[in-house]
């Protein structure tokens, strides 16, 4: 066993497990353990004499770690819960507020079977109970059921109960002891409890032995796993063991689980397990056959402390030399090591071992040699001093002692059989001081009395603890008391022993708070109660705990009268609606209870079925008035008397009732759609102070009205807004108290919504004189309900702020001339939109215009398709504007090929700004160069437009055949005379058999004059002809040759060729994909893509990777090879990665896009990027945001 690693005040923890290879058994959950003995199991139940008391039972196989380690976790070793609470569970199983029939107790032989049978009644049960099984108190058989453990449950409809078993198969004598069933229902519980003797077969007991002890039980069988102490506890006077044959220890560890070598390491007395592990490790190897040595050492060799080991191997060859070593240094010969020859052995004596020889050793021949281990064992640890029987009181130190053989040995403690583990949450503790090892219990119970055991790995010992009461004595007992209301209660005593106690008012246990304590110091009690109240006053008793004794006392508690208004206000003020009942209770309090009187001006209240009345009652006094008026606002008073004294308040009740209705607003102002209003407060605001008012607003000719404000306003103006400009409308008030609202006031007089338009826009000169100034503007962008009636154009010269109107009466158009202007004079320029609300905001020009006539160059502005050539075929008309600048009005020139042009055939107009050419027909010989010359006084600006009328061109020249072999024909010709005005693109190239005459095209767009024509059919005889082509088409007529060109056999067989069968199988392959796209909320979408593949593929759709499946928003078609996908009105939602899957035999192919969903803009704030559709662009900006 390793030693352990760290030691505090000589406490020796529990030993670890080996480090090696964790123990196949403990991850199994059957590691040993103990169950606690029948004594622990019943609590406080007394126990049976020594002789008639079992030893500590085993559990069933399997059922062993996981319950006690669960156990280990909540309670400490050597603890057990209080007795009232066992109480109390004995109390629970009595009532059987489940059960209909519980488990009795049975008996059984060793190998047979046994049931026990609980029923439930299910009658007012919803669902089905939940139901544990135990073995002890703590271990539960739930998760142990296997070979020897089955549960078993059901259910009797007609009846209507759940029968619940629980078999023992093959039971042995450690499954003996006390068993609990419990069953649980929401709320309520029961359980019972009873007890299984299993009898021995046979009589014989087996003689103990120490190293069995530690075996586990049913070693390598179905129940391993168990360590089993009852054979050493059950006949404490049995000390020696019978001996045994000599155990080689190295063959128990070769042949043992990993999960026992511990075991066997404290059975044995090995302290270096994790050496002896490694060197066993070496050891398993396979030994190599050896040509030096006839005979190889042993695997190990044992022996004890102080005793002689022998080695010997047997050689092949005698001559060899041979050298011993230990642990790698070799050995010389001395009175320790002795060697010997015999023939071909070699011997190796070690006399006297010790724990230093326990190591390795090997031998060497030549270049061979073979090893061993010894192991040197010690002596088993004996124990020297017997435990002895001890009595102690409760709350005392109590030390168990024993002395073993060795310093330092390994020792374990048990309690009834159960192992003492000491660790932190535990009251034991273990001190070694060299062969002495002491048990220490700090605060010795009742519950430490039991039968403790001390084990060795060669002996045990037993002894007895029993703990019980000291004598009490009372020495301060209880006084009984008489306190005020809200004084503090003490009740104190003394007794002789510092014990615990329970504290009971009324014969019910006291629950301690805020203001209850109970104080525990030393041997004082006390019980402190703060703030007495009237429920305080009882019989108070004070029980020890332990101890059959009481310490009663009783408690007076008196009070003076109290009036409480803490549901008051400040000023003790009540309100109350007017119509309303009102009840006004006011709590009182007092011992004995006090007489309330109400009084209202020196005039007492009585009590009665008047319409104010008082109410009396053991708690309050109330005040009522059935139908509250104006005048029964005022102060009431209350009086309280009782013999302890008098009480007086006085309540000041208010009665409110709701606001008149304001006077009717008045409109001073109007906009386009808004408007100003005024108010005066109402004359009478119903006793409440007014908190806002309520605008409501309708239109003239309806009669309904709607709110305009939802927050109270608290002014006394308004500003209404989103009218209908043009519409007449009409406001009212209401007013609003603490009460509620007011009527309506009268509606205001009838006003309509109506605003100027806004300025025009895009001011701008349109031409100057010496004594003119003409300007043009645009129309308002907002003109409103009220329309618009005209504009007013105004003017002033630079330097002065009177502005003169140019016109007198109001402007239709937007363009006007300002006349009689003096030359070289300045002015500015403004515009005003004017409609029936009145002018609009002016509109100003940028800058003063100078009244003088300016000579601007001209300027000539080709359009861009005319800045290349114009082409335009026979018959087409042409009609060309060409733009142009230049002040005064220019002079314009126009000029073919440097001729004037001949204004029979091509018509030209002149404007102000532009020139038109317009052929109404156009021939080929309108083609060529036009010059256009604009002249504004010495300047001068020219510009050229080329005109090209084409045509379609005529035939080739000459057509000849060149050649013919084979099934071919060569064939040459010239290009036309007449090309069409435009450049040959082509020809085309037919040919006819001379039977039928019938044209066949062979080739089109040929651009060569030159051609080869094949796969001609032998014995035929054939003519060519190619017509010209150009951008017009081809040519009208076609040449032809003049000789015809035969298509000999040459004496060659011809041969019908051999077609095969065409695959039409293929994979699938899109041949159209899909396209990413943006839809429209609301409206249908459309994803189209076309796929081709034989045989016809399977198509499947999908969104972000999930298949569409029977969703109605979506449709899918597929015709000739075109799948389509239509989304019903998609909302942003439905935007995502949509992909369309072909599936065929021949294979899988995907294609992918992304749909986007976009909100059309209506005038509300949408989520997401707007999109305008045509027209709401414009009206977007129209808005004011």
């Amino acid at each position: 066993m390793p030693e352990p690693t760290k030691k505090e005040e000589n406490e020796v923890p529990a030993p670890a497990p080996p480090p090696e290879e964790p123990s196949k058994e403990k991850e199994a959950g059957t590691a040993p353990a103990k169950e606690p003995s029948k004594e622990k199991e019943a609590g406080t139940t007394p126990a049976k004499d020594e002789e008639e008391v079992s030893p500590p039972s085993a559990l069933p196989p399997g059922l062993g770690s996981r319950a006690l380690e669960r156990k280990d976790s909540e309670w400490s070793i050597g603890e057990s819960p209080a007795g009232e609470e066992q109480d109390k569970q004995n109390a629970n199983s009595q009532l059987s507020i489940l059960f209909v029939e519980k488990p009795q107790g049975g008996t059984v032989k060793v190998g047979e079977n046994i049931t026990f049978i609980a029923k439930v009644k299910a009658e007012d049960l919803l669902r089905k109970p939940t139901v544990k099984w135990f073995k002890g108190k703590w271990m539960d058989l739930a998760s142990k059921a296997g070979k020897h453990l089955q549960l078993k449950e059901t259910f009797e409809r007609h009846s209507r109960v759940y029968t619940f078993e629980m078999q023992i198969i093959k039971a042995k004598e450690n499954y003996a002891g006390n068993y609990r069933c419990e069953v649980t229902y929401k709320d309520k519980f029961d359980s019972c409890s009873f007890d299984l003797e299993v009898h021995e077969s046979t009589g014989t007991t087996p003689n103990i032995d120490i190293r069995s002890a530690f075996k586990r039980s049913g070693e390598g069988q179905d129940d391993a796993g168990e360590l089993d102490f009852s054979g050493l506890l059950k006949r404490r006077e049995v000390k020696q063991q019978e001996e045994e044959p000599e155990v080689d220890v190295w063959e128990l560890l070769k042949n043992a689980k990993p999960s026992e070598y511990e075991k066997i390491a404290f059975q044995y007395g090995i302290t270096d397990l994790r050496g002896m592990l490694k060197r066993l490790k070496r050891m398993r190897r396979e030994e190599k056959k050896s040509a030096a040595f006839a005979k190889i050492l042993d695997p190990a060799y044992q022996v004890d402390k102080g005793g002689r080991v022998r080695f010997v191997v047997e050689l092949a060859d005698p001559k060899l030399e041979v050298k011993w070593y230990k642990n790698g240094q070799e050995i010389r010969p001395s009175t320790k090591y002795i060697f010997e020859h015999k023939g071909c052995q070699r011997i190796l004596f070690i006399n006297n071992c010790q724990m230093t020889d326990d190591s390795e050793y090997y031998v060497t021949a030549g270049d061979e040699k073979c090893s061993t281990e010894l192991f040197v064992r010690e002596p088993p640890i004996m124990v020297t001093k017997q435990l002895e029987d001890t009595t102690a009181y409760c709350g005392e130190r109590v030390e168990l002692e024993c002395e073993v053989s060795e310093d330092d040995a390994n020792v374990k403690w048990f309690k009834n059989g159960e192992e003492i583990i000491p660790g932190p949450k535990s009251r034991y503790r273990i001190r070694v001081e060299g062969k002495k090892h002491i048990l220490i219990i700090e605060g010795a119970t009742k519950a430490d009395s039991a039968e403790y055991s001390v084990m060795t790995t060669g002996g045990q010992s037993s002894a007895k603890l029993s703990v019980d009461l000291k004598p009490l004595k009372i020495l301060t007992p209880l006084t009984d008391q008489t306190v005020n209301l809200g004084k503090e209660i003490c009740l104190k005593c003394e007794i002789s022993e510092n014990i615990t106690g329970k504290w009971t008012k009324n014969g019910l246990p006291i629950q301690e708070s805020d203001r209850l304590k109970v104080v525990h110091k030393g041997r004082i009690h006390k019980l402190v109660i703060a703030n007495a109240l009237t429920e305080d006053e009882g019989d108070y008793v004070f029980a020890p705990d332990a101890y059959n004794v009481t310490l009663p006392a009783k408690v007076h508690v008196i009070d003076p009268p109290k009036i409480i208004l803490d549901g008051l206000d400040a000023d003790n003020t009540v309100t109350v609606i007017a119509g309303n009942k009102l009840r006004l209770e006011i709590p009182i309090s007092g011992e004995p209870p006090p007489k309330a009187i109400w009084s209202r001006a020196d005039k007492a209240i009585m009590e009665g079925s008047g319409r104010i009345r008082a109410e009396s009652y053991p708690d309050s006094s109330t005040l009522v008035i059935d139908v509250a008026e104006r005048d029964d606002s005022g102060v009431y008073h209350i009086n309280l008397k009782n013999e302890a004294g008098e009480a007086h308040a006085a309540i000041k009740i208010k009665v409110v009732d709701l606001p008149d209705p304001p006077v009717a607003p008045t409109v001073t102002e109007v906009g386009d759609d808004w408007c100003i209003m005024n108010w005066e407060p109402p004359a009478y605001d119903g006793g409440s102070p007014i908190l806002g008012y309520f605008i409501e607003r309708k239109k003239k000719q309806s009669s309904r009205w709607m709110r305009l404000n939802f927050d109270l306003c608290k002014e006394t103006t308004f500003e209404p807004k989103k009218m209908i400009e043009g519409v007449a409308y009409e406001v009212r008030i209401f007013a609003v108290n603490a009460i509620g609202i007011s009527k309506p006031s009268m509606p205001s007089r009838p006003f309509v919504p109506l605003a100027v338009t806004s300025p025009p826009t895009l001011l701008a000169v349109d031409s100057v004189t010496d004594t003119t100034v003409t300007m043009k503007w645009r129309p308002p962008d907002q003109i409103g309900a009220a329309g618009l009636d005209g504009y007013v154009l105004e003017y002033c010269f630079e330097g002065s702020d009177n502005w003169l109107p140019a016109n007198k009466d109001l402007i239709d158009k937007t363009k006007f001339t300002i006349t009689d202007l003096p030359t070289d004079s300045k002015i500015f320029v403004r515009v005003k939109a004017v409609n029936a609300a009145g002018a609009s905001e002016p509109k100003y020009y940028s800058q003063p215009i100078l009244v003088k006539e300016i000579i601007e160059p001209p300027k000539i502005r080709i359009p861009r398709h005319l800045k290349q050539t114009y082409i335009r075929r026979v018959g087409e008309a042409v009609n060309l504007v060409i733009p142009f600048q230049g002040k005064p009005r220019p002079e314009l020139t126009w000029k073919k090929d440097g001729v004037e042009i001949d204004k029979n055939q091509i018509n030209i107009r002149n404007s102000e700004t532009d020139t038109i050419i317009f052929i109404r027909k156009a021939e080929r010989s309108h083609s060529g160069k036009y010059d256009l010359q604009v002249k504004v006084d010495k300047f001068v600006e020219t510009a050229s437009i080329d005109i090209q009328i084409v045509d379609r061109p005529g035939p080739p020249q000459t057509v000849k055949i060149e050649d013919v072999w084979g099934e071919n024909v060569a064939l040459t010709w010239t290009p036309p005379k007449d090309d069409g005005n435009a450049a040959i693109t082509g020809y085309t190239i037919q040919k006819a058999d001379k039977k039928s005459m019938e044209w066949f095209t062979v080739i089109e767009h040929y651009h060569r004059t030159s051609a080869t024509i094949t796969e001609l059919v032998i014995g035929n005889e054939y003519y060519f002809r190619v017509f010209s082509e150009n951008m017009c088409g081809l040519s009208e007529d076609a040449t032809m040759t003049k000789e015809s060109a035969v298509i000999a056999k040459d004496g060659k067989i011809y041969k019908n060729p051999v077609y095969e069968d065409f695959d039409f199988s293929e994979a699938p392959m899109f041949t159209q994909p899909l396209v990413n796209t943006y839809a429209i909320a609301g409206y249908n979408a459309t994803l189209n893509c076309s796929v081709r593949g034989n045989p016809k593929p399977k198509i499947t759709w999908m969104k972000n990777k999930v298949a569409i499946v029977d969703d109605p928003r979506y449709r899918m078609f597929s015709n000739q090879g075109v799948c389509t996908l239509e989304i019903r009105k998609p909302s942003p939602y439905d935007g995502g990665t949509y992909c369309c899957k072909a599936v065929n035999d021949l294979g899988t192919v995907e294609i992918e896009c992304k749909l986007e969903v976009k909100v059309i803009y209506q005038g509300v704030d949408t989520p997401g990027q707007p999109v305008f559709l045509e027209g709401q662009q414009q009206s977007l900006h129209n808005k004011d945001f």
